[in-house]
């Protein structure tokens, strides 16, 4: 089955995009859920704007549309990350030069499409990630239609991987101040939450730590009140180097304050993404390796999630090699294609790393159905909820999804 055309649509993502060193810089003045001010990362033209994509469609020899969709991240532009992405600044040469690059394309197998779409270059420049990204889950949805394949069914046939029979633990992400989606998410007995967003020191962690060890302690309350008597996720909760900040890098400060922390969270795992970002990837990896030999050696079980300056394969391969955290956020926009992905989760578990198979909230729900696919066939240790941060719709959005996929895969093995 070859690609007959490519038609190509602007659209919107499920979030927005947010400068976090303007937001960071102590300048920007906050108005409501915006703020004011210049903004400082690449890509970006206010500090909060609206996020754009571009829906790649793929029209195959038979009439079918495969599509994927060009996304990036909510805090694009810092930490090694591409520029923040803007449809229409990409969407004419998408529609020529890489659609030409498209057209005829044998699509009856997809690693080795992946694999060269992803070196495409243009002007001596790897494309976006986010076209990258895009292109690719187009790719995969349109060998899927050829081969009347589910996604998940083509990635293990062509990684040598096996499809998981259970549904993969979601990490809900939530609005930290919404205190009706914890309760929902709670009832919905999701795997890990809420993935509450602390970006600002004074504002949302406290000069001594006490806001943060306020929600903690107020979220483990809740699960314990209102959930059910086995009901038991795991606390998560996302720190955007915050820590790092207000302990001025000190692993040691930083590792007695997860100490305490992980008491507030009582019977509960707890999981704690970006305590610090660093200047550069090397005294990331660094000051990461040193917070978790020094939270085993006072026997804190805090477990780590690395994300900031480890956005591609290698950067991934860098952290694992170096034990530097517990968990890789695998973040799929920054990874570009798709095939990136499963390779960094399939290393992941053949390294005893943990993995998340992340993204973003400014991601779209057929990017997220394709992640859902990826989830299924790779068996990660869990998944983010995407897109949007309202919890309810992304949890809809993949419990349906692999609750559908998983429902295929047996019929036919009844069948066969």
């Amino acid at each position: 089955m070859k690609v007959k055309d490519v038609i190509c649509a602007e659209g919107r993502s499920g979030y927005m995009h947010r400068d976090l060193l303007a937001i960071k810089s102590g300048k920007a003045k906050p108005n409501g859920s915006l703020y004011e001010g210049a903004p400082m990362s690449p890509g970006f033209t206010r500090i909060i704007e609206p996020a754009t994509i571009i829906s790649m469609m793929l029209v195959l020899e038979d009439g079918q549309i495969a599509f994927g969709d060009c996304a990036d991240v909510i805090l694009a532009g810092v930490a090694g990350r591409d520029p923040a992405f803007n449809a229409k600044h990409h969407m004419d040469y998408v529609r020529t030069e890489v659609a030409d690059a498209l057209r005829g394309r044998d699509v009856s197998r997809f690693r080795e499409n992946a694999e060269e779409m992803d070196r495409f270059s243009r002007g001596g420049k790897r494309l976006h990630t986010a076209i990258r990204y895009g292109v690719s889950q187009a790719l995969l949805h349109a060998t899927a239609l050829s081969r009347k394949e589910t996604m998940a069914e083509v990635i293990a046939r062509e990684y040598g991987s096996a499809i998981s029979t259970e549904p993969i633990p979601i990490l809900a992400s939530c609005h930290k101040d919404d205190a009706g989606q914890l309760d929902r998410v709670i009832l919905k007995r999701v795997g890990l939450l809420p993935h509450g967003s602390f970006q600002i020191v004074s504002e949302h962690i406290g000069l001594q730590g006490e806001k943060l060890a306020s929600f903690v302690r107020g979220v483990a309350a809740r699960i314990k009140e209102i959930g059910d008597p086995d009901y038991s996720p795991r606390i998560h909760v996302d720190l955007y180097g915050t820590l790092g900040e207000l302990f001025e890098m000190k692993v040691e400060s930083i590792a007695e304050y997860l100490g305490r922390l992980r008491k507030e969270s009582g019977a509960y795992q707890l999981l704690v993404e970006s305590p610090m970002i660093a200047k550069t990837q090397e005294e990331q990896i660094e000051k990461f390796s040193g917070l978790r030999k020094r939270l085993r050696e006072q026997g804190t079980d805090v477990g780590i999630i690395a994300d900031e300056w480890c956005n591609t394969l290698p950067d991934i391969k860098l952290f694992s090699e170096a034990e530097a955290s517990d968990f890789v956020q695998i973040k799929t926009p920054d990874l570009g294609s798709i095939h990136n992905t499963i390779e960094a989760v399939l290393y992941c578990k053949a390294n005893g790393m943990g993995a998340c198979l992340g993204g973003t909230a400014n991601e779209t729900d057929h990017s997220t159905r394709i992640s859902t696919h990826m989830g299924l066939a790779c068996q990660p240790d869990f998944m983010l909820s995407k897109p949007g941060l309202g919890a309810d719709e992304a949890l809809m959005i993949q419990t349906n999804e692999m609750a559908r996929t998983l429902a295929i895969l047996q019929a036919r093995r009844r069948s066969a």
